[in-house]
């Protein structure tokens, strides 16, 4: 592979990484740690036309010479092989995971013929690059799991295929307590992600799958191109893929509960009210004049502690107001 000589700044090193052409991210986990260098690069101040330290630089020559031995890369783009049988089923896998510099899903087409045979096939790979703001690992993960949300529709719609519900695989068993969850409130970050997720996908699609048999722990971390051209699981998907389900990693999640510790769940507020009645007999007939009894009535009349704080707070820009125009007439 040709690659043209570019000074070793930002603006080379950019150059370079886009000219790489490769919209089914095939090259996904390769080209990530320079997008990482380049991240690194800019939290530095370097300017778009300075120097790199020596260090990058070694980094980025030793990322040129394997960019040039990717000529030898190749991959079948065959869907459905020849001789393959009639079609019974076509599934899209979609396995997503997360680390500190980066996140990235990657997604399979799995087929299976009359004859029990089974074909998986890449169909498409993405790797991104951290956020310059420190983000919390199971923030990552679950940022990773919507990219395989969104991941899944776009296939969908693009595939000319009938494909049946699709598996999404995480290692994330917190972002799978969060999917599951029922009974607790989430921040807004957690809560907006999970509710896009539960929008898009069924819970019953999310699966566990450990790290070591996760093939988008490439794409959140970056590989050499020796991995790419040596190891198959990018490119071709776990072994278990290629074999019946009962074959697949079992979910581990014994609870879906989570803990009231858990740093993204909200702090649950109660609020404890006590009617004062000094008379025993004393009907609800209670004089208007009565301050207490203005305090149960907006307590009862609202169904909601929100509706309830919103018309409080009406009622003491009010008084405040009334108070100051009764001092300018004094």
């Amino acid at each position: 592979m040709a690659v043209q000589e570019r000074p070793f700044t930002r603006r080379g090193i950019l150059s370079v990484v886009s000219s790489v052409y490769d919209p089914i991210g095939f090259l996904a986990p390769f080209t990530l740690p320079v997008k990482i260098m380049l991240q690194n690069l800019c939290k530095m101040s370097y300017s778009w036309d300075e120097h790199i330290p020596q260090n990058y630089q070694l980094q980025w020559v030793g990322w040129l010479e394997d960019l040039r031995r990717l000529s030898t890369f190749s991959v079948p783009r065959c869907f459905k092989p020849k001789g393959f049988g009639q079609l019974t089923s076509a599934q899209l896998h979609h396995f997503s995971d997360a680390s500190e510099n980066g996140y990235g899903t990657v997604s399979y087409l799995r087929l299976q013929s009359d004859d029990e045979k089974i074909h998986v096939t890449f169909v498409l790979g993405k790797a991104r690059v951290a956020p310059l703001k420190n983000v919390t690992i199971p923030r990552m993960e679950l940022t990773a799991a919507v990219l395989a949300a969104r991941v899944d529709r776009l296939l969908k719609a693009e595939l000319q295929l009938e494909l049946e519900n699709s598996i999404f695989w995480t290692d994330s068993t917190t972002v799978l307590k969060y999917i599951r969850n029922e009974t607790k409130r989430f921040h807004t970050f957690v809560a907006n992600r999970v509710s896009a997720i539960r929008e898009a996908t069924d819970i019953s699609q999310w699966r566990y799958v450990d790290t070591k048999r996760n093939p988008a722990d490439e794409a959140s971390r970056g590989v050499k191109v020796e991995h790419l051209l040596t190891c198959s699981r990018w490119i071709h998907g776990p072994e278990f893929l290629s074999k019946s389900e009962e074959e697949w990693p079992l979910n581990i999640l014994d609870s879906t509960s989570i803990s009231s510790d858990d740093p993204e769940v909200r702090g649950e507020v109660s609020v404890n009210t006590v009617i004062i009645n000094d008379a025993p007999n004393a009907t609800n007939n209670i004089s208007d004049e009565d301050p207490q009894n203005a305090v149960n009535q907006l307590i009862t009349h609202f169904s909601s502690w929100k509706r309830l704080k919103i018309s409080v707070a009406w009622f003491l820009q009010l008084r405040k107001t009334l108070q100051l125009l009764s001092q300018k007439r004094k």
